[in-house]
């Protein structure tokens, strides 16, 4: 072959190699830019996408910070129904269980007396209901279910008495706040339910202010503050060891300054066998209102109780009801017991009634108490 074609074909190879070799580092140095543009704009989009979300839940939570929006009480007492007809069905159960029997003998109303004088209604109450039902019965002459079961209805919505006057007094008079003392004693979770008060009386449009006198336990004041910042509620509270007659002199004088609607004050949890603790709390009472000038006492003394002590705690409100005239009970922990009857007998034994109720650790998980519901409970 000619030296002049060989030379033509290796100069032909020798730009096809150069051109391709061009075309590949092309491609590569494109690719590579894509990825390169890429990789950019994924970052550049997470780091925005986090600081928007970040943003957007700072303000969320400065916008929440204080204005939770409590649950409206009625709609509370129809999960809290629910809620007390699983706890204490054992009671209603029972009775209608007993009194559906083919034959009522001697045996049959003993246990029907047994399985209420267990569930804390107490002796005389109890005494009272089975003379009622064995009359009742007689007279009916069924065990229907049914017949049985709105027989008993009625005769325990007897005993609970629907006739007590279950409102809080919340009355905004004469430019003067209404004033609530709550007390109860150590472990009953009083600082807790005052914290819930509030936010029942939040969701009823009131304007609250809150006292936190008790100045014994260090972290008392605190936890109110926080119950009440939850829903935009301000907290008056004194150095730790202050008088705690001072603090509640001193909520109940800005309460009125500001004009507020109800100033809730929280007590330190009392020994009802210790008499100097006991006397304080006269004090806490009689010095609260003197802001409001003569004749004005207390319009509210709520006692926390807690249902599962039963009788124990039956002395521990007799006590109370003594030094500070007890005006209403607040039962909490009733879903932690199959003790229901308690309700009857502090009602029974004060003549005040049980004016709210809690069945669970949830913020809004107390509610006002009705005599039809809490049997309704009872017998579902």
């Amino acid at each position: 072959m000619d030296q002049p074609i060989i030379l033509l074909i290796v100069a032909a190879i020798v730009f096809i190699l150069v051109v391709a070799l061009g075309i590949s580092l092309r491609i590569n140095a494109r690719r590579k830019g894509l990825g390169e543009d890429r990789s950019i704009d994924a970052d550049f989009t997470g780091e925005l996408s986090i600081d928007e979300i970040s943003e957007t839940v700072t303000k969320e939570r400065e916008k929440a910070a204080g204005s939770e929006v409590p649950t409206e009480p009625a709609s509370r007492l129809v999960r809290l129904r629910e809620r007390l007809a699983k706890s204490n069905s054992g009671l209603g159960r029972g009775l209608l269980n007993l009194l559906s029997r083919d034959t009522l003998d001697e045996a049959t109303w003993e246990e029907i007396e047994d399985t209420l004088i267990l569930a804390d209604v107490g002796v005389e109450p109890t005494a009272e209901l089975v003379d009622t039902l064995r009359e009742r019965v007689k007279v009916l002459g069924t065990r229907d279910p049914e017949e049985v079961r709105g027989l008993l209805r009625e005769e325990l919505v007897k005993l609970v008495d629907p006739t007590m006057d279950r409102e809080l007094a919340t009355a905004h008079t004469a430019g003067d706040p209404a004033v609530m003392l709550v007390v109860g004693v150590n472990g009953a979770g009083k600082t807790t339910t005052v914290g819930k008060i509030a936010r029942v009386l939040v969701a009823e449009d009131k304007s609250v202010l809150l006292g936190a006198a008790d100045t014994f336990r260090a972290a008392a004041a605190e936890q109110l503050t926080t119950w009440g910042s939850r829903v935009g509620v301000e907290t008056v509270r004194g150095e730790e060891g202050a008088d705690p007659a001072s603090v509640a002199y001193a909520a109940v004088e800005q309460g009125k300054a500001e004009d507020a609607d109800v100033v809730l004050i929280d007590t330190a949890g009392r020994l009802q066998n210790k008499v100097g603790l006991m006397d304080e709390l006269r004090k806490v009472k009689r010095v609260a209102t003197r802001p409001l000038g003569e004749g004005h006492d207390i319009d509210e003394v709520l006692l926390v109780l807690d249902a599962t002590t039963g009788q124990n705690g039956m002395q521990q409100a007799k006590v109370f009801a003594e030094a500070v005239d007890i005006t209403g009970i607040v039962l909490t922990k009733l879903d932690g017991t199959a003790k229901g009857g308690i309700v009857i007998a502090v009602q029974r034994e004060l003549g005040v009634p049980v004016k709210l109720i809690g069945l669970g650790e949830g913020a809004d998980d107390l509610a006002p108490f009705t005599a039809e519901g809490f049997v309704d409970a009872l017998l579902d």
